[in-house]
Parts: structure tokens; sequence; C-alpha cells
């Protein structure tokens, strides 16, 4: 792969920074759908995603506030907890939901419509990008992969209510990286997103506790245990540190490429590590979905700041989260 050489004095070299990093946000962002499944199969969905966000997130902005460069202004604190209630407690509250019911695969695929609907806003809501033809194919094939995936009737249906759950968050999520364009937020990436993630997380634990999801605590399993452990750390914090830092040295489309390669990891390690079923309607709505992501995202049809997935999407737009 063409990514993963960098050019020096002496030609051209493999570089084993590049391929861990591609690693992180291709494999590992893959495999937290699952992780996700395993976790909230003992741990209420509300307490487990508060736990991932406030605890990552509060460990990136401390370190930020450690090396000197954590300052945000009143105002910015304002603008970060907007997009915090929209990009995480309205995104992935939902999601952990949705993953009671819905296979981590399919959850997966649901969410990699974040492009689609990006551009729907983009292009026919607040008109900042021209109208073509081969961007509204590629999004009624995209949403027709959908509609194979949760449209009643047929084997490999899935539940429409998690779904659509999960399709709302995803709407939430391109609202708020919409918004976070023309917000006042701080100049570095890594402390808008620990903010953020802090104060999302912060939100979802005030929620799981309304809610009487902390009474009692659940008794977890090592199996749960590190699933949270894996989503905080790997899913959280390497793979967003691995984005952020790729977002600083390779083109932005090379970088959004996870954005159609997540589902393929995430249904593969949902079959193989969790027996989810591989319908030939599964396999028909991840191809139309990926496919319509991949021609969306093309290095033609992708703005500067196209949007990525999860906490690292933030990144690109919030100049970014």
């Amino acid at each position: 792969m063409s990514t993963l050489l960098v050019t020096e004095e002496h030609g051209r070299r493999f570089d084993l920074r590049v391929a861990l990093a591609f690693f992180a946000i291709y494999v590992v962002w893959g495999t937290t759908f699952l992780a996700i499944r395993i976790a909230v199969a003992e741990v209420p969905p509300l307490l487990a995603a508060g736990a991932r966000f406030f605890l990552a997130g509060a460990a990136l902005f401390g370190f930020m506030r450690w090396r000197g460069k954590a300052a945000i202004t009143p105002r910015q604190w304002r603008n970060l907890l907007v997009l915090a209630l929209l990009m995480f407690v309205a995104e992935y509250g939902p999601l952990f939901w949705a993953e009671k019911y819905v296979p981590s695969g399919i959850a997966s695929v649901l969410e990699a419509t974040l492009p689609i609907i990006t551009l729907i806003f983009e292009a026919v809501v607040l008109r900042q990008q021209r109208f073509r033809w081969t961007l509204a194919v590629s999004t009624l094939v995209g949403l027709g992969g959908v509609a194979v995936l949760i449209l009643p009737g047929g084997r490999g249906a899935v539940p429409a209510l998690p779904s659509l759950a999960i399709l709302a968050g995803a709407v939430a999520w391109c609202l708020g990286s919409v918004l976070s364009r023309s917000f006042d937020l701080p100049r570095s990436r890594p402390v808008t997103a620990g903010a953020m993630m802090m104060l999302g997380g912060a939100v979802l634990l005030a929620l799981s506790a309304l809610f009487g999801e902390w009474s009692p605590l659940p008794h977890l399993s090592l199996r749960a245990g590190l699933a949270l452990v894996y989503l905080i750390a790997f899913g959280s914090l390497i793979a967003f540190t691995a984005y952020v830092w790729l977002l600083g040295r390779m083109p932005a489309t090379q970088v959004s490429s996870h954005a159609y390669v997540n589902p393929i990891v995430a249904v593969a390690a949902g079959y193989i590590f969790a027996g989810e079923p591989l319908t030939p309607r599964t396999l028909v709505g991840t191809a139309l979905v990926i496919a319509s992501v991949f021609f969306i995202l093309r290095p033609s049809s992708v703005p500067e700041k196209a949007p990525g997935r999860a906490e690292a999407r933030l990144a690109t737009d919030a100049s970014d989260a």
C-alpha cells in the first residue's frame, strides 16, 4: 500500500508507525462494535457508554492539561457541551442500547452511513456542496442498503426500532459535525476531543443514574470487564491518537478510508468471534452501504474536513475533535 511508504533522502521505505496507525483505525475501530455488544450484555448501556467516554476523555484532557495545552474559555466550554450532547450522548447512548438487540456487524454497517448522512446535510440542507448526480446515486445506493437490512420480512432482517435508534444517533453526530465548523473551539484537536468525551461521558453517567442503572451496580465478568477496558484504552485512546497523528501526515482522503473498512472488519469479527449470522440479506445490505461510502469518500468527492468515525471523526470536523 502506497500510504505505508514514506519518501526520504535515500528513496522510499516502509514506515512501521504508519502501518500501526492504520491498523488502529482499520482493525481496532472495526472491532469496537463487538466489544460494545459484549459489554452491554452485562453492563447497562448508558453506564457502559458513560464509563468509556468519561474515563478516556478525562485521561486525554488531563494529559493535555499537564502539557499546558488545555486552556478553554467559558464560551468554548458551552460550545463543547452542545457538541458533546449531540456527538456523544445522542449518538452513543442509542448505539450502546441498540447493540443489546442488533448484531455488532449490522450496527457497524448502520454507523457507516455517517458520510451519507453528512452529505445529505451538506448538499441538500445547508447547500455546502454542489449537487452532483454521482453523489446522489451513491447516496441512494447506501440508503437502499439500509433498507435491505432493516425492512421487515425475509431471513436476516434486524429489529427496526434499535436500527432506527442507531440511524437517529448518526444524524445527531452529523449535525454536531456540521455545527462544529462554525463554533469557537480550542485550537488543539486532542483538547477538543478530550473535553467533549469527558463532558459527554459525564452526561451519560448522570442519565444512567437517573434511569436507575446504578442500583444495584452490575457484577462484571472478566469478559465484560476486558471489553470495557478495550473500548477505553484501545478504541478511544490509542485509535484516536493514531487517527490524529495520521491526519497530520497523510491526505484526509486516505485516512477517511477507515469509514468503509471498519464495517468489513466488524462483520467479520462478529461472525468469527460471536457467531453472528451472515445471511445473503446481510451481505447484500453491507455491500451496498460500503460501496456507497466508498464512492462518496473518493478523493474527488471528499471535502477537506470530511468527518470520520467515532471520537476521531471529531478530529477532522472541529479542526477537529
